[in-house]
């Protein structure tokens, strides 16, 4: 190996070190830092190893430096992610019921390690395991894959989609059939992770499939027509309207409520909403798409929240309540 590549190599693996061991409370010391490098078996003394920390600092890495006793420590403390950031992140994988107890614990080790050795200690150490629902498909990571692919270069996907039984065995639909479709996005709903796919025989010319749910996944060399190609464009406008994981046409409805409500009308629509009030009653208009997950929340407020327009809507709510 040349001087030169091993110079290249001894500074690729000090910052590696740095950046993995230290932070603001864990400088590492000259000495250490060579013992360190010895272990790799590139050896290097605290001369040159104070040259190659400046060569960092040239390059912007901003390595700091301290004392330990009476010599020379470092530290990286800028990192590309800071504590809470992290913790944001492990907590939404957490969360996810999409994602594997398997997979679940690979990505929150990764983002971890983002953090450096200490900080992934502290992270991996205070996770609160409150979601039981975890999903068992160990493909999804696949799945994901093949599809943004398929979405990316605009071309049809094919899958098998299936439910579990009370066994938690796959019951495949349409009989084991293949289905052939025209994939538009992949978007996170509802606690789930759902394709988009272009239909026109449906209200929005969009149907949704759980990703989850979905075995043999592929790319098709087939393209995806130009109607498809289109709704992508509105992918935005569909994922702002509500229930929209569950079918239905859109309508834009106006909805009667009582000011403590108004809580719930934002977590629902967005803080963004225009509210507005008449007496001691608040009205909001909305688009939403018309599906018995909307007539269920409107149950959940025992009246307190109202439709009051537009008739037609109004009629297949009470028609529904008297389903029930």
């Amino acid at each position: 190996m040349s001087e030169i590549t091993t110079k290249k190599l001894r500074v690729v693996k000090l910052l590696e070190i740095l950046q993995q061991s230290t932070d603001m409370e864990h400088p590492i010391g000259t000495n250490e830092l060579c013992g360190k490098l010895a272990e790799l078996g590139i050896i290097a003394d605290r001369r040159t190893v104070a040259k190659d920390i400046a060569v960092l600092n040239e390059q912007g890495y901003e390595v700091m430096q301290t004392k330990l006793g009476k010599q020379n420590a470092y530290y990286i403390e800028d990192r590309s992610f800071s504590l809470p950031e992290l913790k944001i992140l492990i907590d939404a994988v957490q969360a996810a019921s999409f994602i594997t107890e398997k997979k679940s614990a690979d990505l929150i080790s990764k983002i971890a390690a983002l953090g450096g050795s200490h900080q992934a200690e502290i992270l991996t150490g205070n996770i609160v395991h409150c979601n039981t629902r975890k999903h068992n498909n160990e493909q999804i990571y696949y799945n994901v894959n093949v599809l943004e692919n398929a979405i990316r270069e605009k071309k049809m996907a094919s899958f098998l989609y299936f439910d579990l039984d009370e066994n938690l065995n796959k019951a495949y639909r349409k009989d084991k059939a293949i289905y052939e479709i025209e994939p538009i996005a992949l978007v996170f709903n509802n606690d789930n992770y759902y394709l988009m796919a272009y239909d026109p025989t449906t209200d929005n010319e969009v149907r949704n499939y759980r990703v989850d749910r979905m075995d043999s996944v592929q790319r098709l060399d087939k393209g995806i027509c130009k109607a498809a190609a289109e709704k992508i464009r509105t992918v935005s406008k569909y994922t702002e309207q509500v229930f929209r994981m569950y079918g239905g046409r859109t309508e834009l409805v106006t909805l009667q409520f009582e000011k403590k409500l108004i809580g719930s009308i934002y977590d629902k629509f967005g803080e963004k909403t225009n509210i507005g009030k008449c007496g001691d009653e608040y009205f909001v208009a909305a688009e939403v798409q018309i599906s018995p997950t909307f007539w269920s929340w409107l149950i959940t407020f025992k009246g307190q929240m109202k439709l009051t327009a537009p008739d037609t809507v109004i009629a297949e709510y009470k028609e529904w309540l008297n389903d029930i």
